[in-house]
């Protein structure tokens, strides 16, 4: 699904120098190493603050700690996502609150929030799943008339834009994953927290860092998540090279658009907004007929796939809130989508074989 091997082997003098320069220094934990990524991501994303911290995961919570989440508070989001986005929510007493997807994007429908918005909720928690913008304009219109935040799951979406405005600098936070799969992935975990706001970048640090400004003295209760700095310079080294990337990416999914586009009957492509600029960390197919043929196949061949995600949240045991009927569209997407490799080391001869024996398994 991801060549992150064959990635290092194209860069690996500059990716071996940078992690080298780091063991020699003995500078291992913050220091010189985070703040240069720290800044170059600031720069990179036009934002005014870019906080690392241990995973994206953690990175989520400390948005939600940095607003001082309550039990019972409310935070809409999506059912259809990985299981940080709701996880850290639960975590902290928090209340998931789900409206379900766009069919088309596998976005949150923005149209769908205004329903679910009661005294209680706190917050909005767009996910921009598989490296596609969610409608921010309407979200934002959505939070600002009701006085709630907004926080980005910018996990798979980090250099993605909408209207022109890269993600992460759009609502008041948002929180990335260099997970080694990411567009942007680390030789190991790692997180960011982004945020325009300088009072919301000072909680963020000082939570991570254990309620703590200076060291043994603790104002606040924190965690301790931290970007270690062999990851920082790994992440700085690839940086520069993301946009390169992610146009790679594109381009394999413009070949996979254009391969599956005359037969909608049997594979429904993703749908991307005029106002959006993704990065494809995914490539998800609806086969609307069922997958099962289609998996067996592409396994026989030796095809790397997956689905992403097979249930969805508020059917999963740990955050069973709701029943089969409550979402229609994502349990239709989580029971039909496929995921095909996606990476910037796809070749178009990868493309074309791929996509050969997808269409070879719907019969065409």
């Amino acid at each position: 699904m991801v060549d992150v091997v064959g990635q290092y082997h194209r860069y690996q003098g500059e990716l071996d120098s940078a992690i080298m320069e780091v063991v020699r220094s003995g500078k291992y934990i913050n220091g010189p190493y985070v703040q240069r990524f720290e800044r170059a991501l600031e720069s990179y994303l036009d934002v005014e603050h870019a906080i690392a911290c241990a995973s994206g995961t953690d990175a989520l919570q400390l948005t939600l700690m940095a607003i001082d989440l309550k039990p019972g508070d409310e935070v809409i989001t999506t059912p259809f996502t990985f299981a940080a986005t709701t996880e850290t929510i639960a975590l902290l007493g928090g209340k998931p609150v789900y409206v379900d997807i766009d069919p088309e994007t596998f976005n949150i429908d923005p149209e769908a929030i205004a329903t679910k918005i009661t005294p209680r909720t706190r917050a909005i928690l767009p996910v921009h799943l598989f490296g596609q913008p969610a409608n921010m304009t309407r979200i934002i219109e959505i939070a600002r008339a009701h006085h709630l935040i907004v926080i980005e799951d910018a996990a798979q979406a980090c250099g993605a834009a909408w209207d022109g405005k890269k993600v992460c600098g759009i609502g008041e936070m948002a929180a990335i994953s260099f997970y080694p799969s990411k567009n942007l992935g680390a030789f190991g975990d790692g997180g960011m927290v982004t945020t325009n706001d300088s009072a919301l970048a000072h909680a963020v640090r000082t939570i991570a860092n254990h309620g703590s400004e200076r060291t043994y003295y603790h104002d606040r209760l924190g965690v301790n998540s931290r970007l270690d700095a062999i990851q920082a310079a790994v992440l700085n080294t690839k940086l520069p090279y993301l946009d390169e990337w992610n146009a790679s990416r594109a381009a394999a999914a413009s070949q996979y658009t254009e391969s599956f586009s005359a037969y909608p009957e049997l594979i429904r492509t993703p749908e991307v907004h005029s106002l959006a600029t993704p990065v494809w960390h995914q490539y998800s197919i609806i086969l609307p007929q069922g997958r099962d043929s289609v998996v067996a196949h592409l396994k026989a061949s030796g095809i790397p796939h997956n689905i992403y995600y097979p249930v969805p949240l508020h059917l999963q045991k740990a955050y069973a809130e709701g029943k089969r009927g409550d979402f229609p569209n994502a349990e239709f997407a989580a029971d039909h989508i496929l995921s095909l490799p996606m990476h910037s080391e796809l070749t178009d001869e990868d493309v074309e074989f791929i996509a050969h024996h997808v269409l070879s398994a719907v019969g065409v």
